[in-house]
């Protein structure tokens, strides 16, 4: 079940380690370039940030173009780290903030979670949470102090409409795409901002 997510057995973590590693090298060269006045450093740094920028300018581009790839490779993870829920504490943990953020349950909605083991509703399921979602997927209620961990019990032998009062019944896919569509001119914006400040603080003078 470990290669269910369809990473190859790369582990995410080492590529938070090498784009840290990677920042720290380039603000390394910028800040002691910038104070020894080390032509060579500052024309390291120059050059990668120049990278950087079309890397960002590049990879926005590309996402505009395959921007329903994209929509089918996030239904593809979803899915498939739905099946794995319970066999690893790290995808569960992502699973439940992903729910919980976008007010959201599976990729496309709850009877997405029928992929799981633990939590479909064949007759020969002996689980206790047959039928059911995780406590991600529920409706917060606010008049309560403690987490109650099994409010998705059975509750998919409801209907729909009882099922809105419990749980939520949008998927995270539909949620992630009306995310994007509302906050579009501000991720762009931001974007763009980034963008601008990498070339405004490029050393002119080394160019």
């Amino acid at each position: 079940m470990a290669s269910i997510t369809d990473l190859g057995g790369f582990d995410p973590v080492w590529l938070f380690i090498v784009v840290g590693g990677v920042m720290f090298i380039l603000g390394f060269a910028g800040c002691i370039g910038a104070l020894r006045e080390n032509t060579l450093l500052l024309k390291f740094f120059s050059v990668f940030l120049g990278l950087i920028f079309f890397l960002e300018l590049t990879a926005g581009i590309l996402a505009f173009v395959f921007k329903d790839w994209i929509k089918d490779q996030l239904n593809f993870f979803i899915n498939n780290n739905v099946k794995a829920y319970r066999d690893d504490i790290d995808l569960q943990n992502l699973i439940d903030f992903t729910q919980e953020y976008w007010s959201c349950c599976g990729a496309h909605g709850p009877n997405d979670w029928n992929l799981n083991i633990y939590f479909n509703c064949t007759e020969f399921n002996p689980s206790r949470e047959r039928c059911g979602v995780p406590f991600s997927c529920c409706v917060k209620d606010p008049a309560e102090d403690v987490l109650n961990t099994q409010c998705g019990y059975d509750v998919r032998l409801q209907g729909e409409l009882d099922q809105q009062k419990y749980i939520h019944t949008k998927g995270c896919v539909g949620q992630f795409e009306r995310w994007l569509q509302d906050n579009l001119i501000i991720v762009a914006g931001i974007f763009v901002g980034i963008a601008l400040l990498q070339v405004r603080r490029t050393p002119r003078h080394i160019i």
